[in-house]
């Protein structure tokens, strides 16, 4: 696919430590960049606009990246390639040996986010590290209320806790040395949205150790009930190539065992639009709200079980 490129002035001599890796599908990365920008570190940033087709905002994101004080290119692509793909094209042009999967529409929480993943990679030289994320600098957005509550609980989780599945990562905030990728990239089999980072995970974690740390950066890119039920209607299908290629693995999530438990349940058909509806009913209880939608997520994943 043809693809546009603009480097800064600092592109061509730039030999860092670190490329920092950003995605853009239709957010705006600009608070990112502005954050980082107030760090400097020994890092190289390659942004990648996955067909946005927004005209004002790559001259706006041009703008940002022509004023960063490291060295910087901005990728744009007229026609949107997905999730794993556009990471691996992220790869394809970074120089460091270590990577940082960092999503657009992440907030870092501390004034030293880079540098302390700098500092890692000096210390320990990780296979991969996870750093988490919050919702510490996330708006309280009462269209994203519920995706809030659902995320604070199973997702928003201390470096401990993560730790007891550590294939369990997201590509928001993901640490990747050079070496680890050329080994094992992201699968381009998956379409929509979800899993293939928890899958690659999965494929990872039986080579290298997975470090889960604590270095979070907020996800500001909260969505309403009714994209969050679409993203759980796309994913069923990569759910299903997770439960095929990593079994025993997936086997001990929650989602897979409560799926089989509703697999037994006659008239899906049915109650699961019931399910769907509750969740997205904004006078129910947000507490309800939440579990009804994550009863429809696993009767949408019981077709794969």
């Amino acid at each position: 696919m043809t693809q546009v490129l603009f480097d800064n002035r600092l592109w061509a001599k730039g030999r860092p430590a670190l490329s920092i890796l950003t995605p853009v599908k239709g957010d705006d990365p600009t608070p990112l960049l502005a954050a980082l920008a107030r760090e400097n570190g020994d890092a190289e940033l390659v942004l990648l606009d996955d067909g946005t087709n927004d005209a004002d905002l790559a001259k706006r994101v041009e703008a940002a990246v022509a004023a960063l004080p490291f060295p910087a290119r901005f990728v744009r692509l007229a026609k949107n390639e997905g999730r794993s793909k556009g990471r691996n094209r992220l790869v394809s042009h970074a120089r460091a040996a270590h990577y940082l999967f960092l999503d657009s529409d992440m907030l870092p929480d501390t004034p030293s986010f880079i540098g302390d993943w700098l500092a890692l990679i000096a210390r320990q030289n990780p296979a991969v590290a996870f750093g988490g994320f919050s919702l510490d600098q996330a708006p309280p957005n009462r269209d994203h209320a519920l995706h809030r509550a659902m995320a604070g609980q199973s997702d928003c989780l201390p470096a401990a806790e993560r730790a007891r599945t550590p294939e369990k990562i997201f590509t928001s905030n993901l640490l990747v040395r050079a070496d680890v990728f050329a080994a094992e990239s992201f699968d381009e089999a998956f379409a929509g949205w979800g899993w293939e980072d928890v899958e690659w995970g999965m494929r990872v974690a039986g080579r290298w150790p997975i470090l889960h740390v604590e270095n979070t950066a907020t996800h500001l890119g909260l969505d309403t009930a009714r994209t969050l039920a679409d993203k759980y209607e796309q994913s069923a299908g990569n759910f299903a190539r997770v439960v095929a290629s990593h079994h025993a693995v997936i086997s001990r999530y929650p989602s897979y065992k409560v799926a089989r438990v509703l697999k037994r349940a006659p008239l899906r058909s049915l109650w699961r639009p019931l399910l769907k509806a509750y969740a997205l009913t904004e006078a129910a209880p947000l507490k309800t709200r939440a579990f009804a939608l994550r009863l429809y997520r696993a009767a949408l994943y019981a077709e794969a079980v």
